[in-house]
């Protein structure tokens, strides 16, 4: 049995797989998932798992060097996007690098969605609580 935070088998495998630049999306319940694209669905119920909590997870696992994010969610969500910003702040001083921070319109975010290695959705049901992670190094 695995040791770390991250017991997901999915996203594991993903974390454990993405080479530096490749992007794996995190979103809530009602981002449109392109058809092409590899869907990891975490969501039960809604709430469960939250944006938060998978966020925490997928970072324990994955090294991140810049984050994509829809313009509109730090003005409709303020709180998610503040919790989303103290956790990139952690890994930056946890890992001593920089973490590259891109905003733009919610119909663009969706649009770069399509380059994601994996989309993961989770089961919450915050407005625009999307980020998309661009990994990163270990070294």
């Amino acid at each position: 049995m695995k040791k770390s935070a991250l017991i997901n088998s999915e996203l594991s495998y993903l974390a454990a797989t993405m080479g530096h630049t490749d992007e794996i999306t995190i979103c809530d319940a009602g981002l449109p998932i392109p058809d092409a694209n590899q869907r990891v669905d975490l969501a039960l119920i809604p709430g469960v798992p939250t944006f938060i909590e998978t966020v925490k997870a997928l970072l324990s696992e994955m090294a991140v060097e810049g984050v994509v994010i829809a313009e509109e969610f730090q003005q409709v969500s303020p709180n998610h996007h503040q919790e989303l910003m103290a956790l990139l702040d952690n890994e930056q001083s946890q890992t001593g690098k920089k973490i590259r921070i891109t905003y733009l319109p919610h119909e663009d975010f969706k649009t770069q969605t399509a380059h994601s290695k994996a989309i993961v959705r989770t089961g919450e049901f915050t407005p625009y609580a999307n980020v998309i992670f661009q990994a990163g190094v270990v070294f």
